[in-house]
């Protein structure tokens, strides 16, 4: 078996380990990964490691592993021997998986359409990381869309979750959203859930210099600005901030032109992960670290599952189908491939128009 494993003191070291393949028990089966999405959002599952626990989804092997940690992604695999009475040998998964060429899982609270993996050192973390989805029984199933839904799914489903945030507290009786980072994917997911919405304030996308046409191409925001114009937004207006960056330098600029009329912001993303936490100007009283994991929970009890698979499923392939007009899939050969890039992935060097998939 090998993986691709990231140095937890320095981030933007990885390394590739050759490990034995161990037997199975009872109960669990083996699955191969056959592609999986690399973005942006996995380096911020990286840098959020020890604070949630995303470390301990996969334990690394090889030598000194204590020093090295296994980024989580979003992937399909196929199941390719089994010793669970519940999954057979040519299962398609669609899930959480390692930059590895196999994992081990235990299957459990299996349905036709999905199940959770009961690994013992998985048992206490968020249940939806755990959930993996039977795709041969989904209506419809096509694997040329696998690719679309690697990279999107998640990230638009964290939109989704945002869009009802703002929604749900009536905007945080904002005039005007700001969203920064506008380039990201997750961004232009929520770009096109406010741009259908017509209760949906003003929204201005801030981005960089260099991707400032691609921005204004997609035609999601109302507006769109670099972050050398941030002067230009309007600070008469009561905003709410959706922070897709963690640049602090950007966001003390834009909280100390606003003022008290900075509402709200909601820290997201972080595509600047190597910025300073804190920074003179920030409001922190009224920013909020955001997680999607949790808000799901929330509203998987408000509505129930099925009603927020309904709403959410609908909202993601609306945004999914309005970015397959630009999004470019660049396909890397294995873990290797994945190397090669994986520091311009640290370094935010891959277009916005860009997604990556490794191909096992």
């Amino acid at each position: 078996m090998h993986e691709f494993q990231t140095n937890k003191a320095d981030l933007t070291q990885g390394r590739i380990v050759e490990s034995p393949v161990t037997e199975l028990s009872d109960g669990e089966v083996r699955v191969n990964v056959d592609r999986f999405a690399f973005t942006a959002n996995n380096v911020t599952y990286a840098v959020m490691g020890h604070q949630l626990r995303y470390w301990q989804f996969f334990p690394p092997n090889g030598d000194n592993a204590e020093q090295w940690g296994i980024i989580p992604v979003w992937g399909f695999a196929d199941v390719v021997e089994s010793k669970s009475n519940d999954l057979q040998v040519g299962e398609r998964l669609f899930g959480y998986f390692p930059p590895a060429n196999e994992l081990i899982i235990t299957p459990s609270k299996v349905s036709k359409a999905s199940f959770l993996d009961a690994s013992e050192h998985r048992k206490e973390l968020p249940p939806g990381y755990n959930l993996y989805r039977r795709v041969n029984n989904e209506p419809g199933y096509d694997r040329a869309h696998d690719d679309n839904r690697m990279l999107l799914f998640v990230l638009h489903l964290t939109s989704f979750c945002l869009h009802d945030l703002l929604e749900s507290n009536n905007w945080f009786d904002a005039e005007q959203v700001v969203i920064i980072s506008a380039s990201s994917k997750t961004s232009t997911g929520l770009a096109y859930g406010l741009a259908d919405d017509q209760n949906a304030p003003h929204v201005v996308g801030l981005t960089s210099d260099r991707n400032l046409e691609f921005v204004e191409s997609i035609g999601a925001y109302d507006s769109v600005l670099s972050y050398a114009d941030i002067e230009q937004i309007d600070p008469s207006k009561a905003t709410a901030i959706i922070d897709m960056s963690a640049n602090t330098d950007v966001l003390s600029r834009l909280h100390t032109h606003l003022g008290d009329n900075m509402r709200y912001t909601s820290n997201v993303g972080l595509t600047h992960w190597d910025e300073p936490r804190e920074w003179d100007g920030i409001i922190a009283e009224r920013s909020h670290q955001f997680f999607a994991p949790g808000h799901i929970q929330q509203r998987m009890k408000d509505w129930g599952a099925d009603e927020f698979g309904q709403r959410s499923t609908a909202y993601v392939m609306n945004s999914m189908a309005k970015s397959a007009s630009w999004l470019k899939i660049k396909e890397l050969d294995g873990v290797q491939g994945l190397s090669e890039v994986y520091s311009d992935v640290c370094d935010g060097k891959i277009a916005a128009d860009e997604g990556l998939i490794v191909a096992m």
